[in-house]
């Protein structure tokens, strides 16, 4: 018995390819000791990264949409994250 295309990629293209993409782009961003990714989360809309959640320094944005941009390119990185910055 047989259900849907025999080629792998055809029937798991977008589950596999989301997971993984969001996979890769959690593991860099939770390696770079630069930024504090914790409160930072990752989701796909289709080929776009949306990056959504806190951050607490502005630097951290820019980092993040550059490290989900080497991996998916400048075109599919939305930000949608928004700024917690500590009271000082």
């Amino acid at each position: 018995m047989r259900f849907g295309p025999d080629n792998h990629e055809e029937r798991c293209f977008e589950g596999h390819s989301s997971a993984s993409t969001i996979a890769t782009i959690s593991a860099a961003l939770s390696a770079d000791p630069e930024i504090d990714s914790s409160a930072i989360e990752i989701r796909m809309l289709g080929p776009v990264v949306l990056l959504e959640g806190y951050i607490t320094k502005a630097a951290d944005r820019d980092k993040a949409i550059s490290i989900a941009a080497m991996i998916v390119g400048w075109e599919n990185v939305h930000d949608r994250m928004l700024s917690r910055f500590p009271m000082q």
